[in-house]
């Protein structure tokens, strides 16, 4: 109990700095580049778009709606991506051969800007929930790779050793030792994963689905509602924002309790 308080308490603290740090830098950068009232809007025109303005409720509304969608969207990205990544990584740590097959393309995946991507993968599979997840699955597919085959492979070898002696295979090793071990560097990959889901997520509505907030503000910039733009982005990089810091409480939460049991035999 200890210390979920003491986690929670550290994740207000730092929405708290990170609000404070973005709302100085949103102002003084406006001033600093000295932009057009017309273009850009500070956050108490946010504030009042969302909240004291006459059409607030309706617009509230609306902004619900596309986030819900968004993040509906992103989770299945996450998911998606995630399992992939999980499959892959122990699939590596398994077979040095399936590594030289896999991490190459991997590779390609990552460094092709999935704007290019785009086109191929709505061809393959439409504009439907299957380019959502190929899309932002991609975005969360390499970074968390790449941390859990090092995480599986942080095990301590004398642990490994002892399996294998007593007549354990290479997937009780995988199960038993690696996965424990693995522990913080798949709580590191889902922290970074969050954000990066929602970010493809938001491409693809804006590339394939024509929903939720990713399509919402290329077409508010289209007509010139900046208002509703810069709602909008605030909106998602405030839910972002938030469901990071849960990921990392619920990490917090997890290691603390099994965090100590991480790389013995089960």
């Amino acid at each position: 109990m200890r210390a979920l308080l003491s986690a929670v308490g550290r994740a207000l603290v730092t929405l708290c700095f990170v609000v404070g740090v973005v709302l100085l830098l949103w102002v003084a950068g406006l001033r600093f580049f000295e932009v057009s009232d017309y273009v850009g809007k500070g956050p108490s025109d946010v504030w009042a778009h969302l909240v004291t303005d006459e059409d607030a409720a309706e617009t509230r509304a609306e902004a619900w709606s596309l986030l819900v969608k968004t993040l509906q969207d992103a989770t299945l990205g996450f998911v998606a991506g995630m399992l992939a990544a999980v499959v892959l990584a122990g699939a590596i740590v398994l077979s040095r051969s399936f590594e030289s097959a896999v991490m190459p393309i991997a590779m390609i995946l990552r460094s092709v800007p999935l704007i290019a991507l785009a086109p191929i993968i709505i061809l393959m599979v439409g504009r439907g929930f299957a380019a959502v997840a190929v899309m932002s699955g991609i975005v969360v597919l390499f970074p968390a790779l790449v941390s859990l085959v090092l995480g599986l492979r942080s095990a301590s070898d004398q642990v490994r050793d002892v399996v294998l002696v007593y007549g354990g295979s290479p997937w009780a090793v995988l199960r038993r030792v690696s996965f424990p071990s693995a522990l913080p560097a798949l709580f590191a990959s889902i922290r970074i994963s969050v954000p990066g889901a929602i970010t493809g997520a938001l491409l693809a509505e804006w590339l394939a689905t024509g929903e939720g907030i990713g399509y919402a503000i290329v077409s508010a910039a289209a007509r010139s509602k900046i208002n509703d733009v810069w709602s909008l982005v605030v909106v998602i990089t405030l839910a972002s924002l938030v469901l990071y810091l849960v990921a990392q409480l619920v990490e917090a939460v997890v290691l603390s309790r099994f965090g100590k049991e991480a790389g013995r035999v089960a």
